[in-house]
């Protein structure tokens, strides 16, 4: 699979702006991009990608917003 072939999801909180965070899967990995610099890209394992949203809801970075 490649690049092109990513299914990207964005949070439905962002609306129809196109400044957020976009993540998708590649080859069993998690990619996460910003829309507004889609050549960026980062990648991570499923399983730290669930520790870090478990983070998120669990309000470990709040103080960052």
């Amino acid at each position: 699979m490649e690049m092109s072939e990513v299914k990207w999801k964005k949070s439905s909180f962002s609306g129809d702006r196109d400044e957020c965070v976009e993540a998708g899967e590649l080859d069993g990995k998690v990619v996460i991009r910003e829309s507004d610099d889609p050549e960026v890209i980062v990648s991570t394992t499923p399983t730290k990608w669930r520790a870090f949203i478990l983070g998120v809801k669990a309000g470990e970075f709040d103080h960052l917003i």
